[in-house]
Formats: structure tokens, C-alpha cells, sequence
């Protein structure tokens, strides 16, 4: 560094001189000193074990398993388990409605922290039935796990695409089609029924906001606590939420302000088709682990839910008196409804809790930021408060009611 003096103060200061290209890498050497030596440390622990000379001898394992995925076969049972636990854990017996059962498994040492194992069991189980299952460590503790109604696992077959394909469509695809069909008579409404419609859109969407929140919550208290579900939740549903702002702020600067009403729309139904991916899986689940079987009643409830949601994608336009062509709203509600169908297939032949938690996550981040989007500009060219108004209020409360009924049969 080359000192300068100050000649009035009489004082001396130094001036950092800025590193040079040649500098570079010194530079890399200082950064991964300290990276060199966190490994160092990390080893020495895992080798050393300080937290067994602290539990000594006889101190009873930590012993965690949980349950990944359970899989009815023709020729049996299939068990995918987990270790949640510090502790290694190993697999004594299985036991299938309080009787002993062999079975084989992938792996024959004890399981590891985050180690999985597969387990078969040749049980005859019987459709339609629930059973009951149990498995033993050789230290002798017992890990639970319930099937309420036995129904085969689909593989992945044309016969399986088609039929989660085909419910995909009805619950998804085709209600929000059918909602986008009350855009005529939408156009034809006053500023206060407008106001009724974008608060009513509001409503709507917050009760799939909370009802997708409390199902992400439950989700995430299941997974494994390794996997920190309530945290996975919560980064999903911001790193959506964000994801969007940015998007739609991107897109707003490209366009004028008569477009801003499309631009909403398009944030809603990517809003709604994140939220119906996890309806989706949640259907496609109920399968795979063999724990129910879709009636008619279900599917019912699922159409007329979702119905409201292309209601909720074509307010904004209105609001802004924009005609959008049969195009665009051909593409808005494949946008709200076609990820039902995926969620399906995900759900049906590829279910994870850890997925599930993270589409849960990414709906409920979405459908918050479109619910702000839709409330600014409810609160636009206004002499009093939004909620102050009695079509916004009348709107919110008939949004929610009407998501709260139909909910009723989604059970």
C-alpha cells in the first residue's frame, strides 16, 4: 500500500492499491483456504464421533423409518422405507395384520442416515380390504403403516395413461373451459358488477389459497424431518411467488397498458395450473398408494370445484375492456387446466412426498401473487376503500362460499 500525508491535518493515510490480474490466483488460493479447512474439520468429526463418547456405551439407537411409498402387486406387497434417524437402522421382521410374514429386501446391511431400502412381501391381500402393516428393527421397535382401502398400483400402461388422462380432462381441463364460457356475459356488466366479479375472483382464489396451504402444511409434516418439510414449503411457495412477480413485471414493460388486463390473466392461469398440477398429483396419488379408488361422486366435486376457475382467469379482461381472440382463451384455459393431467400421471406412476410438497408450495405462491395483482387493481380509481364497498364485499364473501360448497364434495 503507498501512504499518502495529509499536509493541513498533518496525518498520514494509506491507500489500498487494487490486486492486479496477476493476483488471480491468489485470490482463488484465499478463497478456498477456508472451504480447505471446514473439510478438514467436517472428517475429524465424523471420524472422532464426539457425540458417541458423550452418549457411551448402552445408550439405546435413535431409530427412524419412514414409510416412502407403498405398492400393491398381484404377487404382493411392496415396501419403500427411508432412515429419518441418525442411528443405523436394521430390518428384523414385517408383520401384515398382526401376523409374522417373510419378505426379501434390496439391501442387507443395516440402513444408513437417509439410506433406503425396498422391501417385497409375498401377501395375498385382498381388494377393496384394509390392512395393516408393521415393521420390526432388530432392536425391536415398530414402524406403522396403514393401507384404509387396498387397491392395486398402476403401472404404467396405455390402459392407466388413458384413464388418468381422461380424468385430468374431466376435472380439470373442461371446467375451467366451461368457466371461461361466461365471458359474454361478463362484457355486458356495470362498474359496481364488475367490481362484484373481480372480488368474487378474489374469494375464489383464496380459498384455493388456504386450502392449498393447510394441504402443503399437512404434506410436509409427513415427510421425513431430514427433509425440513415445512421449510421446503415455504421456499416453494416464495421462490412461485417471486418467480411471477418477476415475469409478470418483464412482461408488463413490453407491453402498453391496455395489455396489462392479459398479462393478468396469463399470471392467473399459470396461478391455477400450478395449483391444479398438485390437484392433480393428489388424484394420481390416491392410486398409486393404493389407499382409495376415484368414484363418481369425487370426480363430481373436482368438475364442479373448478368450474369457477375460468370465471377467475377472464375477469381481468373484462376489467380492462379488451376482446380477446377464441384463441387466446383456448390457450389461457389449456394453461389453467392441461397440468391436471400431469399431475395425474405424476401422482399415479411416480409419487413422491417430496414432490407433492414442492407442487403445493408452487401453488400456493402463485395463487398469493395473483391474488395481490387482482386486489391493486380492485383498489384502482376508487374514492373509498375497496373493502368498504358493498359489490367487493358481497363478492368475497359469494367467491369464497361457492369454493367453500363445492369443496364440500372434494371431501
Amino acid at each position: 500500500m503507498t501512504p499518502e500525508i495529509d499536509v493541513k491535518a498533518g496525518t498520514e493515510t494509506v491507500t489500498p492499491t487494487p490486486l492486479s490480474r496477476s493476483s488471480g490466483p491468489i485470490v482463488w488460493l484465499l478463497a478456498l483456504v477456508p472451504l480447505l479447512l471446514l473439510g478438514a474439520l467436517l472428517v475429524w468429526i465424523v471420524r472422532a464421533g464426539p457425540a458417541e463418547s458423550v452418549r457411551g456405551e448402552g445408550y439405546p439407537p435413535v431409530e427412524r423409518l419412514t414409510f416412502q411409498r407403498v405398492m400393491l402387486h398381484p404377487d404382493g406387497i411392496e415396501v419403500r422405507l427411508l432412515n429419518d434417524g441418525p442411528d443405523p437402522v436394521a430390518i428384523a421382521q414385517v408383520q401384515i395384520d398382526d401376523a409374522f410374514w417373510t419378505f426379501t429386501s434390496d439391501r442387507t446391511s443395516p440402513l444408513r442416515h437417509l439410506e433406503r431400502a425396498t422391501l417385497r412381501i409375498p401377501y395375498p391381500w385382498v381388494q377393496g380390504e384394509a390392512h395393516h402393516l408393521k415393521v420390526l428393527s432388530s432392536t425391536g421397535t415398530a414402524f406403522e403403516h396403514q393401507i384404509p382401502v387396498a387397491v392395486a398400483t398402476p403401472t404404467v400402461t396405455p390402459r392407466f395413461i388413458g384413464t388418468f388422462a381422461l380424468i385430468g380432462l374431466y376435472v380439470g381441463v373442461i371446467p375451467v373451459a366451461i368457466g371461461l364460457l361466461w365471458y359474454p356475459l361478463l362484457r355486458r356488466l356495470s362498474a359496481r358488477g364488475m367490481d362484484f366479479v373481480l372480488a368474487l375472483t378474489i374469494g375464489l382464489l383464496m380459498f384455493l389459497l388456504l386450502d392449498g396451504a393447510f394441504e402443503g402444511l399437512e404434506a410436509a409434516g409427513t415427510l421425513p424431518a431430514s427433509f425440513q418439510g415445512m421449510l421446503l414449503f415455504v421456499v416453494a411457495a416464495a421462490g412461485a411467488y417471486l418467480g411471477l412477480e418477476m415475469l409478470g413485471s418483464r412482461m408488463s414493460r413490453r407491453r402498453s397498458e391496455a395489455a396489462a388486463g392479459g398479462v393478468l390473466a396469463l399470471m392467473i392461469a399459470v396461478g391455477i395450473g400450478l395449483h391444479n398440477l398438485a390437484e392433480g398429483l393428489a388424484i394420481g396419488a390416491a392410486f398409486s398408494l393404493g389407499e382409495a379408488a376415484l368414484g363418481t361422486l369425487l370426480i363430481i366435486g373436482f368438475t364442479l370445484h373448478n368450474t369457477t376457475e375460468g370465471l377467475a382467469i377472464v375477469a381481468p379482461l373484462i376489467r380492462r375492456g379488451q376482446a380477446p381472440s377464441l384463441g387466446t382463451l383456448i390457450r389461457l384455459g389449456l394453461i389453467g387446466g392441461v397440468p391436471t393431467i400431469a399431475g395425474a400421471w405424476i401422482g399415479g406412476f411416480a409419487y413422491s412426498p417430496l414432490w407433492a410438497v414442492v407442487f403445493l408450495g408452487l401453488g400456493v405462491g402463485a395463487i398469493a401473487q395473483v391474488v395481490g395483482q387482482i386486489w391493486n387493481q380492485l383498489g384502482r380509481q376508487r374514492q373509498v376503500p375497496a373493502l368498504a364497498s358493498g359489490p367487493v364485499l358481497s363478492g368475497l364473501a359469494a367467491g369464497f362460499a361457492v369454493m367453500y360448497v363445492t369443496g364440500m364434495l372434494v371431501g
